[in-house]
């Protein structure tokens, strides 16, 4: 389907998005009133999660 070529690239971008997500909510949780941005804020957290759980589906299709 996907060759390890692809499978290790798409997690290299994962992993790079997905550290630009956390910086994100570190940043917006730090304002002066992180209330405002929950709406963003859940949505980035969201999406961590979901970019973890692809990470995980690769790291258990390099592995096999």
């Amino acid at each position: 389907m996907y060759s390890e070529a692809e499978l290790t690239e798409a997690k290299r971008q994962i992993a790079s998005t997905v550290h630009k997500l956390k910086e994100t909510v570190k940043t917006l949780e730090a304002k002066e009133r992180p209330e405002r941005y929950k709406a963003q804020i859940t949505l980035a957290k969201r999406r961590i999660a979901a970019f973890e759980l692809s990470l995980a589906l690769i790291e258990e299709k390099l592995d096999k």
